[in-house]
């Protein structure tokens, strides 16, 4: 009887610190070289339409820099893309209940940025064939 019911505390305590996995990762900011040259409206466009289409809000800050932000279920987060001919960065700025801290902000923010940048690469790829 004493065996079950240890097997059985330790299958509760196995089972609360699987939930307990952590949820924050270290701040991905993305660098990337692109392929080709590109005209400064349509590196901006790749970026607006990549934006919109993972529900982002971008907007010109300046030449070359366009800031953006994203509000998903009660969380939010806010970044500025540097832009040139050939590359972009995308560059953490700030956030609200992702656990951000230390250099480390919640996991779904990493997969965001991900999202983002393959959105605008898929664009620029797809510009380049016109």
């Amino acid at each position: 009887m004493m065996n079950k019911k240890i097997g059985f505390a330790l299958l509760v305590t196995a089972v609360l610190l699987t939930g307990c996995a952590p949820r924050t990762a270290p701040i991905q900011n993305v660098s990337q070289t692109v392929g080709q040259s590109y005209s400064d409206e349509q590196m901006k466009q790749a970026i607006v339409q990549a934006g919109a289409a993972n529900h982002w809000v971008m907007t010109p800050a300046g030449p070359g820099v366009m800031n953006g932000h994203l509000a998903e279920r009660g969380h939010t987060s806010d970044i500025r893309v540097n832009y040139t001919a050939n590359s972009y960065q995308i560059q953490y700025v700030s956030s609200q209940n992702l656990k951000a801290g230390s250099g480390q902000i919640h996991r779904n923010y990493n997969r965001w940025i991900q999202n983002l940048s393959q959105g605008i690469q898929t664009r620029l790829a797809v510009e380049a064939v016109k």
